[in-house]
């Protein structure tokens, strides 16, 4: 037979049982990923006999017969032919598969699904749908970048209004003034700009600071409206990393690093030019997989963090019998959800680890399951958002969860006309995202293996330098980064009210525009903006004093007008207060029955003082410092 395929086959050829609509469903599958190098045929009359391949052989699998005259069967003719195919990685799994101990378990998984062909063929249409090439991703691109540029959007607008009582020169966290401090201690410009990648080195004025939110919603509005999105998401990127390298505390919430790493990776993926429409470039498979890791690192980071936290409150699965009452910025629809039932909170709470530890799982999964695990995990974010107040975290993770469906999923659901027929992508654009890519792709796994598994303590001295020292370049950047929401829950609800006065005698509240105070004030829906200042006062309450609430006090008795406008009243609009305080309360919410009878939505009692009595220290106020404080003796 080896002298009648040299001269009948030119390259390598497979024969598959043309009667069974699974095997050629898999047959073309194949095809498409071999490009013409390997041809195709049922494996009837004159081939077969042609060949010498016995019938019987025929239809028990796939045969494969190269020019050579050699011929293989069931799963190694099939890897012997993906070997061939022009595509790397195809190629390189292949050549795995063909390793003796993979090959022997892929022949058994053959022999089992061959057996069961008929069934095997209901399962790949339902799991894989009707198409039998891979499907496009340019659309999922599209809607993805417009509605990434809709998050940018939000998020620069949120912190516009709030930059100058955080950042400016009258504000709690001076820019100016930190990056005064580095430059006395770092003389070395290059080594500040990698401790602080930010493009306020240049400026960091107050206009400089608003000058920056404008700028970020210029840009957002030219992403969403898709001119010149590569550029544009460059650009978005930067500028949002310049404020979160100098931002602490009011800038280090995980959906701000989250949209740090969404922006980087829509980098590589956006297309060029002014008005790309769809692109040209189909986005490749590593830009595909890149995402689904990350909704992957997500929520199994999430999931893991609970369950390796030891909280009590997840194992017991009573954590959802205390979130509403105790999350930063509750809702109204948080304060019913924390008069259901028992049974049902502790449901929720074992539904919560399920989506967050299986359901991520899917995303590496086929279509139908990807599709289960978006509606999923989309519908989980429905309720966060729902029963809290998270900023932008919902809406990203919606936004990001685009990269587990597919264009044709999309056109089901929207009015999508097909586009124009992509071209492949040009080699120094897939050279250049894999060179990026690489490292995000490296310290994306080791994350997830180091949580997982532990894996870091006990890797090789040399790999672990490697990973050290490439964290370490990685790390100012902020865009790759562990997840792990809602790790601990919190069980009690302390608050802190501050007070301003002029005898001592007589306190004064400040009213915050969103966090819990006034027993009568129900809660507000203010996601996706995020005050920070609000955020910031709940975490403050769960421990001593932090630096920026002493700067806030300073703040409020030299009667910062950037300051207070981050309230919602001020009590002295004459003139500053005397002095100031903090008290602290704890918080409970009202049942249903105590809310009809008085009208209130919470219960609290004092616990002491937070803060006692401060003012204003004799002597000079340098001009944008924060002043100093004494203690009063008088409360």
């Amino acid at each position: 037979m080896a002298r009648i395929t040299r001269g009948v086959l030119a390259r390598p050829l497979v024969l598959y049982d043309g009667d069974c609509a699974f095997c050629r469903r898999w047959a073309a599958r194949w095809q498409w990923r071999t490009q013409g190098r390997v041809s195709y045929r049922p494996g009837r009359g004159w081939r077969r006999w042609l060949l010498g391949i016995p019938k019987v052989d025929m239809r028990k699998a796939m045969q494969l017969v190269e020019p050579s005259g050699r011929v293989s069967r069931g799963a190694e003719a099939l890897f012997r032919a993906l070997a061939a195919s022009p595509r790397r990685g195809t190629r390189v799994a292949a050549r795995l598969g063909l390793l003796p101990g993979v090959l022997h378990l892929a022949q058994g998984v053959y022999a089992v699904v061959a057996r069961h062909r008929g069934r095997a063929a209901g399962v790949d249409r339902w799991l894989f749908g009707r198409a039998v090439v891979p499907h496009e991703y340019r659309w999922v691109r599209w809607g993805f970048l417009r509605l990434l540029g809709g998050t940018f959007l939000i998020a620069f607008t949120s912190l516009g209004r709030q930059v100058r009582g955080l950042y400016g020169t009258q504000g709690l966290r001076p820019v100016a003034e930190r990056l005064a401090a580095e430059r006395r201690e770092e003389p070395s410009a290059l080594a500040r700009w990698r401790r602080i990648p930010s493009l306020f080195w240049l400026d960091a004025s107050d206009a400089a600071l608003v000058r920056g939110c404008r700028a970020g919603q210029v840009l957002s509005l030219a992403l969403l409206f898709n001119v010149a999105p590569r550029p544009s998401v460059s650009l978005l990127w930067a500028l949002y990393l310049s404020y979160v390298a100098v931002g602490r505390e009011f800038l280090s919430f995980q959906w701000d690093v989250l949209l740090l790493e969404l922006g980087l990776l829509a980098v590589l993926t956006a297309p060029g030019g002014l008005r790309p429409g769809l692109g040209r470039d189909e986005p490749s498979a590593l830009d595909v997989f890149l995402f689904r890791l990350l909704v992957f690192r997500l929520y199994f980071g999430s999931g893991l963090s609970k369950l390796q936290s030891g909280d009590t409150t997840w194992r017991e699965l009573s954590a959802c019998e205390h979130y509403y009452e105790t999350a930063p910025l509750p809702t109204r629809g948080g304060w019913y959800a924390h008069h259901l039932p028992r049974r049902l909170q502790r449901a929720s709470t074992a539904g919560v680890l399920w989506l967050e530890t299986v359901v991520p799982f899917l995303a590496f999964g086929p279509r139908r399951l990807r599709q289960f695990a978006f509606w999923s995990l989309s519908g989980l974010q429905a309720a966060i958002f729902a029963t809290g107040n998270y900023g932008i975290f919902n809406v990203q993770s919606c936004v990001l969860g685009l990269w587990l469906l597919d264009d044709a999923a999309l056109r089901r659901a929207l009015p999508l006309k097909e586009g124009p027929a992509a071209r492949p992508r040009p080699w120094w654009r897939t050279g250049v995202s894999a060179l990026v890519a690489s490292p995000l792709l490296v310290l994306g796994a080791s994350e997830v293996l180091r949580r997982f598994s532990g894996w870091q303590r006990h890797q090789p001295e040399r790999v672990g330098s490697m990973m050290t020292w490439l964290e370490s370049r990685a790390r100012p950047l902020r865009s790759v980064n562990p997840y792990g929401l809602f790790s601990v829950m919190t069980v009690q609800r302390p608050e802190i009210r501050v007070e301003g006065s002029d005898d001592g005698e007589h306190w004064k509240e400040y009213a915050f525009r969103y966090k819990v105070g006034d027993p009568a004030r129900p809660p507000r829906q203010v996601a996706p903006h995020q005050p920070r200042l609000d955020w910031q006062m709940w975490f403050a309450a769960l421990g001593s004093p932090p630096g920026w609430f002493v700067a806030f006090l300073a703040r409020l008795l030299e009667g910062s007008p950037d300051v207070l406008g981050l309230l919602a009243d001020n009590p002295f609009p004459e003139r500053p207060p005397r002095m100031v305080r903090a008290v602290l309360y704890d918080y409970r919410m009202t049942d249903l029955a105590e809310r009809r009878r008085t009208g209130s939505w919470w219960r609290r009692e004092a616990l002491g003082l937070y803060v006692p009595p401060l003012s204003l220290a004799p002597g000079p106020r340098p001009q944008g410092r924060i002043p100093a404080l004494q203690w009063q003796a008088r409360a």
